[in-house]
């Protein structure tokens, strides 16, 4: 029997951007050239969109701190992330992202759980049904940090690397993806089970 939903929302989904939605660079995402989705990451998208599922982007954007780009560019590099999911039929309920760099210790630069905290505020989020993607140690330990239910990992970007050094610190991911669409589905069906 499922457990009764007191978030009017439903199932809650956070993303991270790079290496889950597009194609990550050591370089940095500087411009809306460099943004390149990962083959069906918008498909995958729009996929947990039309199950009813609200979707978050959950990043770290340290290239602000390191005045590498402004917040101008930053916005319209995710203006044409949310185009390319709408035109697949998705939607983005919001992007909260940490412009920090890792000197400024702040709350919200993953792993610390500050982003999901802030977005558990603003829209009255349960993360006792949520779930976070990402390709990397810190995403998980942000998952699990935050208190969401389950901690994803996808293959794509990072993740291989980050695999190898999660299970070197004994944290299991709850699901390993080979990349963002073969993880909507995995999303899904644990709901539907």
């Amino acid at each position: 029997m499922p457990l009764p939903n007191k978030n009017i929302m439903g199932h809650i989904v956070f993303l991270d951007r790079d290496g889950v939605i597009n194609i990550d660079s050591p370089d940095y995402i500087k411009n809306e050239a460099e943004f390149k989705f990962i083959p069906q990451s918008p498909e995958a998208i729009a996929l947990l969109c039309k199950n009813n599922f609200q979707v978050f982007v959950i990043t770290n954007q340290s290239l602000i701190g390191r005045k590498m780009i402004n917040l101008n560019t930053l916005n319209t590099i995710f203006e044409k992330m949310r185009a390319g999911i709408k035109k697949a039929g998705g939607n983005i309920k919001d992007i909260f992202f940490c412009p920090h760099i890792p000197e400024d210790n702040c709350s919200c630069r993953k792993p610390n759980p500050g982003l999901i905290l802030e977005a558990k505020k603003k829209y009255t989020l349960n993360l006792d049904q949520s779930f976070m993607v990402g390709d990397s140690v810190k995403d998980i330990e942000c998952a699990k940090n935050a208190g969401c239910a389950k901690a994803l990992l996808v293959k794509t970007g990072n993740g291989l690397k980050a695999q190898q050094q999660l299970f070197q610190k004994g944290i299991i991911p709850d699901f390993i993806g080979s990349n963002l669409y073969e993880t909507a589905l995995w999303i899904i069906n644990s709901v539907k089970r």
